[in-house]
């Protein structure tokens, strides 16, 4: 079973996320949306289409979405598989939470490594 398949997406916080934004945008180029990140397109041997992306964004400190840890920034990893990985994880050992969730954006799932950072799968929908 194939587990990573590459990097969905890259999330931190910052004290102030609009100010970091606007300068990630001016100095470096990165065409920041409305919703606080970018989705940049990649093309790969595998997918010379260039189907697929990976997220860049931005978040408010005191965000949820990274898990109760300390740790100021979440990958998202595209996986093949979700729910497959997700039972290896378990039967390994790892710290899997319960939930899964199914969207229009594909399907996610969570692990918490051993240093406490929550670490997000992706499924992407079929065709991406």
């Amino acid at each position: 079973m194939k587990r990573v398949t590459g990097i969905g997406g890259v999330f931190f916080k910052a004290n102030n996320p609009d100010q970091l934004c606007e300068w990630y945008r001016v100095h470096l180029g990165v065409p920041v949306e409305e919703w606080g990140g970018s989705a940049f397109s990649w093309k790969s041997p595998d997918n010379p289409d260039g189907v697929g992306t990976t997220v860049w964004s931005i978040f408010k400190p005191d965000t949820e979405y990274f898990g109760p840890g300390p740790s100021p920034f979440m990958i998202n990893f595209r996986v093949d598989d979700l729910a497959a990985l997700l039972a290896a994880l378990r039967a390994e050992g790892c710290q899997v939470e319960d939930k899964m969730e199914d969207s229009e954006y594909g399907k996610f799932g969570w692990v918490t490594d051993p240093e406490g950072t929550r670490i997000e799968l992706w499924q992407p929908p079929a065709g991406q």
